[in-house]
């Protein structure tokens, strides 16, 4: 995989248990990156789209460098919803 600051398509999932709940993989279908509890949680995931995203690209409630980060260093990146309880982002959070 190139530098985090290299453009990088990555390939967006929603979940079928949570709402407003995505994850973003740098390999279409590779969900072997995945910790197995993260799966279990956010059950199957569904293919939304393709994106290329870069550090000055505009996202709408993630910071593009962050993902970017995570895309690079892990293979995928988690996005919850705004409105989930704090404990449920910090039990979702631990398996990010």
């Amino acid at each position: 995989m190139g530098a985090v600051n290299e453009p990088l398509t990555c390939h967006i999932y929603r979940s079928t248990r949570k709402a407003d709940t995505y994850l973003y993989l740098a390999e279409k279908d590779d969900f072997s990156v995945l910790p197995e509890e993260l799966l279990q949680v956010f059950g199957e995931p569904e293919f939304s789209f393709s994106l290329e995203i870069s550090a000055n690209r505009r996202l709408a409630k993630e910071d593009p460098e962050q993902v970017l980060h995570n895309l690079h260093d892990r293979g995928y990146h988690l996005q919850m919803a705004d409105d989930l309880l704090v404990e449920q982002q910090l039990a979702l959070k631990g398996l990010n």
